[in-house]
């Protein structure tokens, strides 16, 4: 089975989550989704383009 492997934007979220001390549960709820769909965005299979600006407005996350 292949392994899954977090985009960049994924890997930026899993690491502010970690700094703010939030679960990646805790995002879903705020973001009006559920942890499995995030998880789908964060590992690439789901594009997830109407929560992304909600993420990163949430997490203070730049565009960079």
């Amino acid at each position: 089975m292949k392994k899954r492997k977090l985009t960049p934007f994924g890997l930026k979220v899993k690491n502010r989550l970690a700094d703010l001390n939030m679960t990646q549960k805790e995002l879903a709820n705020k973001i009006g989704t559920s942890d499995v769909y995030l998880s789908m965005i964060l590992y690439g299979e789901r594009s997830g383009n109407m929560y992304i600006e909600d993420i990163k407005n949430i997490l203070k996350l730049d565009d960079s």
